[in-house]
């Protein structure tokens, strides 16, 4: 599956490295990528295409534990890199993630949770409003 579409290149110069910073919970879901057949769950926010090509992004990172979960980046290659012969598959696109949704959301809908650093910027969202 090619995980890096047109439609997601346009998506990422919206919304390139550092453009969601300050939001936690409030940033936009740009992407999902995920494992097939185990753990391991990217809920990307924000990318950018370094000089070599490769696009670095940023997200939630769940590699099946909550306590291990954690914001970070990854590299499109890292993902790309990841195959499971056994199977035949590597890493997955969520073509039916929805749109237009924010990272807390889409935590407490993939990961029954929302990680307390992201609830407390969803708190000081809904006083400001």
């Amino acid at each position: 599956m090619k995980l890096l579409t047109k439609e997601l290149e346009k998506k990422f110069e919206q919304y390139p490295l550092y453009s969601q910073e300050g939001l936690g919970g409030q940033a936009k879901v740009i992407a999902k990528f995920f494992n097939p057949v185990g753990a391991g769950t990217w809920l990307i926010t924000e990318g950018e295409q370094r000089g070599n090509g490769d696009w670095e992004m940023f997200g939630f990172c769940h590699l099946g534990s909550n306590d291990m979960a954690e914001l970070g980046y990854v590299s499109l290659n890292e993902l790309e890199a990841i195959y499971f012969p056994s199977s035949g598959l590597g890493i997955e696109r969520d073509l039916y993630f929805p749109k237009d949704i924010t990272l807390a959301e889409a935590c407490k809908r993939e990961f029954g949770y929302i990680p307390s650093y992201m609830q407390s910027a969803e708190n000081d969202m809904e006083q400001t409003m």
